[in-house]
């Protein structure tokens, strides 16, 4: 029940109303019997939503796009990775400070370990943005040999750069030699054209293949991986991570990663859509 003693997180972004991260945490909030609510703010100034946290006291916030860097001059601390990584998706009031963390690296890397040992992969990592940047951090702490394959060659550069990796046009597809393929861009997102990244040519039987689009939940890519006989990872899966990630910043305390998928896909069911975008 909610009452004068309820703690108050949510998730800032704009637009944010179709974000699945509502059903993640105050599900899981139920579960723990914690006395909490999760919701969605939809900001268009971020200075003056900051202004309102501590007073407000809300106890954490997921961010989203557009935020994920710009609240970065607003935070007292930042965690060493999402320092690195230059943007922060989860923020936590700790002893009156507000706390920056990174954790869409973590639902990538949990995601594809439980399929494949990374350390010396070769990784052929598609996109240069955000969530690019997360999980190329991600790899690169793992030992990965990652190429960057991306359509603008600045923005490809300027990563490759920071990764000290390679890097090649989207279209290069000759270069794509890997045992593993994690696409980090929108191609192959509801409602754009069902495409895929990348050739079916480009993968090869045994490939560990992840997709972080989550709408459709079976992109193009994902289908033609499967059909070449690839190991595939869809974007719930670390979707459902992260946000495992989150409540264990916020609370001390794990949630099951399949248990918060079951959530995920009920309300994915409930609103008789594919789902909500990428993760």
């Amino acid at each position: 029940m909610i009452d004068a003693r309820t703690e108050l997180y949510g998730i800032i972004g704009n637009p944010v109303r179709h974000s699945l991260s509502p059903a993640i945490h105050n599900e899981a909030f139920r579960r723990m019997g914690l006395n909490a609510v999760y919701l969605a703010f939809e900001v268009r100034s971020l200075g003056e939503a900051m202004a309102g946290i501590r007073e407000l006291g809300i106890r954490g916030l997921s961010v989203t796009v557009p935020f994920k860097t710009q609240i970065l001059s607003y935070l007292d601390k930042i965690e060493e990775m999402a320092s690195k990584i230059k943007a922060v998706n989860t923020l936590a009031v700790e002893g009156g400070n507000l706390v920056g963390y990174n954790t869409d690296y973590c639902g990538a890397l949990e995601s594809l370990e439980e399929k494949v040992d990374l350390k010396g992969k070769r990784v052929i990592l598609l996109g240069a943005g955000g969530a690019a940047r997360a999980i190329g951090f991600g790899l690169k702490r793992k030992g990965c040999q990652i190429a960057i394959f991306n359509r603008s060659k600045n923005r490809a550069e300027v990563l490759a750069r920071e990764l000290e990796c390679g890097h090649h046009p989207l279209s290069s597809f000759k270069e794509m030699e890997g045992e593993v393929l994690v696409n980090a861009t929108s191609v192959g997102m509801h409602p754009f054209d069902p495409k895929s990244p990348v050739p079916k040519g480009v993968l090869r039987e045994g490939m560990v293949v992840m997709d972080i689009v989550y709408k459709p939940l079976r992109t193009k890519l994902l289908q033609e991986a499967e059909q070449q006989g690839c190991v595939t990872i869809d974007g719930l899966e670390m979707l459902a991570r992260q946000g495992a990630a989150q409540l264990q910043i916020w609370t001390g305390r794990r949630q099951e990663v399949g248990q918060i998928r079951k959530d995920l896909r009920r309300v994915m069911e409930a609103k008789g859509s594919p789902s909500g975008g990428r993760g």
